[in-house]
């Protein structure tokens, strides 16, 4: 049976530019949809139709297909319907081989999970439904305000015939195919699948004299009292409700939104209505909490604060990734210098830290401190963990970009820890960008994952638990096994287990170093040095990799 999802996402936006390319959580918001596409047990095949080439680019590194949309059906007023349409001939075309079952995947939802797209495909794959579609349970009492004369039901039976008449001749929020349903209230709960339209308890809504307005529940006059008549301008009226009537939420039939986040139909039954909704529709419903559609830029901001708390599912394993790079104040620390009367600084860092750097090393990653801060405390650190620095970095993307190409690692395979603008370069560059807990507002917002623990409390240390499990097991970690040994350039082999560790030591550590050394109040500051500072046991210019001297520093 082949499975088709179809990702709409063209690139004339207006609300939002460029919207579905835009980061939510550090991936655009089409890789978003591909990757739960993918991730769906039925799926076998996930296209992105589009007319962008940048969305294009992003779809393909996701791992979906792309068929080029033409200008025809990629305007302002082109349906998604006519998207999948096509995408469905051009799919066929391609493989020789029919669709059984399409699926419409819209990437605005930005929380959409595998779960969902699974179950829309599910219900109609296996379930046998016509079409599918995901939804939340809804309890709130729907209301709008009436147009000036307008009909007021005489009953909530009228009230909802007229809802869905209106709906089936094209007038209301969502036209629906023409079913009879016009003639009385759903006897099918999967009819009920546009949401607030036809959900409905109907609506009495309150009538009154000229100029006095709506009144409380149950005090109106005129019309509703009559049974009929026309809404005084500007009244409320209940849309899903007899407004003359309360019961209580436990009394009240379950009413459900549609998410607008993933559909399913039978692709013959698709072609034939050429419409979402035939037949009998099945309701899939998801977490009310996840349903967010992306239309103007409020919602996205509103998307990026949610990302850290909704997407705690996306954790980076050992399978994903090649390398770790660490910023360093921060990062490691917790952002604060410490200056005594002759000017020297010192930091802390913590010790939990360590042992996941030493942990990660022993699980065969490769590692690099990449910092802006050029004190000799950096590199200090760095030798006692024994892995390579590159630190007094203007630039650190360049910095980072050819550290990459030296060790013959994918950035799309590193992950870069960072908790402050100067990272946010970084952030594009790798495939896992991940924040610690209390970094500025704009690197939690372009992070992939967020840490739990702040900078310099043990965030590295969680970090590393991600990736190798919680008891830090650098041969057992989630994801590994088959495809996912050593990566490439990782540098030293793993210590035994058997050698002791200063930093499996759980105190806070403050490392002066002595190789910090004092920096005078009257210096400018190394900071207003331009050129990069390699770790002195690497020699001029390197500080690049362990074979260069760092591994064996003391």
């Amino acid at each position: 049976m082949t499975v088709l999802a179809v990702i709409p996402a063209r690139g004339g936006s207006k609300g939002v530019p460029a919207k579905n390319l835009a980061p939510v959580g550090g991936v655009p918001l089409v890789a978003r949809a591909v990757r739960a596409s993918l991730d769906a047990r039925l799926v076998t095949d996930v296209v992105v139709s589009t007319d962008d080439p940048g969305i294009a680019a992003a779809a393909r590194s996701a791992g979906a297909d792309v068929v080029l949309r033409p200008s025809a059906i990629a305007g302002d007023t082109a349906t998604s319907e006519a998207a999948v349409l096509h995408a469905m001939d051009v799919f066929e075309e391609r493989r020789g081989e029919p669709v059984d079952v399409v699926l419409l995947v819209q990437c605005t939802s930005p929380f959409l999970t595998r779960e969902d797209v699974q179950g829309v495909a599910a219900a109609v794959a296996e379930g046998g439904a016509d079409s599918a579609v995901t939804v939340a349970p809804f309890h709130g009492f729907v209301w709008r305000e009436a147009a000036p004369g307008e009909a007021v039901p005489a009953t909530e039976a009228e009230a909802v015939r007229a809802v869905r008449a209106e709906a089936v001749r094209g007038t209301g929020p969502e036209a629906l195919p023409a079913t009879g349903a016009e003639t009385g209230p759903p006897a099918d709960a999967g009819e009920r699948s546009t949401g607030p339209v036809d959900g409905g308890r109907g609506s009495s809504p309150r009538g009154g004299r000229a100029g006095s307005g709506p009144g409380p529940t149950g005090s109106g006059r005129g019309a509703a009292r009559s049974g009929a008549g026309r809404a005084a301008p500007g009244s409320g009226q209940g849309v899903n409700h007899d407004s003359a009537h309360r019961p209580r939420r436990q009394d009240r039939p379950q009413d459900y939104l549609e998410t607008g986040a993933a559909y399913a139909m039978d692709a013959g039954g698709f072609r034939a209505a050429r419409h979402r909704f035939f037949g009998r529709t099945a309701l899939v419903p998801t977490d009310p909490a996840r349903v967010l559609e992306v239309d103007d830029p409020h919602d996205l901001d509103r998307a990026r604060a949610l990302a850290p708390l909704l997407d705690t599912a996306a954790r980076p394993t050992r399978h994903d990734v090649d390398a770790v790079v660490l910023d360093f104040d921060g990062t490691q620390t917790d952002d604060k210098v410490h200056i005594d009367s002759e000017g020297r600084e010192t930091v802390a860092v913590h010790r939990g830290d360590g042992l996941g750097v030493a942990r990660l090393r022993a699980a065969g990653l490769a590692l690099l401190i990449l910092s802006t801060e050029a004190n000799p405390v950096v590199a200090a650190r760095a030798r006692k963990l024994r892995i390579p620095v590159l630190h007094g970095i203007d630039h650190k993307d360049l910095a980072l970009k050819q550290w990459c190409e030296e060790q013959g690692i994918a950035p799309e395979r590193v992950l870069y820890v960072g908790n402050d603008v100067n990272d946010l370069p970084c952030f594009d560059l790798a495939g896992w960008p991940v924040a610690v807990a209390d970094a500025h507002d704009a690197v939690r917002t372009a992070a992939r994952a967020v840490t739990a623990t702040r900078g310099g409390e043990g965030a590295i240390r969680e970090v590393a638990a991600w990736l190798l499990g919680p008891r830090l097991d650098p041969g057992s970690g989630p994801g590994s096994g088959p495809g996912s040994g050593p990566g490439r350039g990782a540098g030293p082999g793993p210590r035994p287990e058997a050698d002791p560790r200063p930093e499996a030591d759980p105190r806070p550590e403050a490392d002066p170093g002595p190789e910090a050394g004092p920096r005078s109040e009257a210096d400018p500051g190394p900071k207003a040095d331009p050129r990069p500072e390699a770790d002195p046991g690497a020699g001029p210019g390197q500080g690049l990799g362990p074979a260069q001297g760092l591994g064996s520093g003391p």
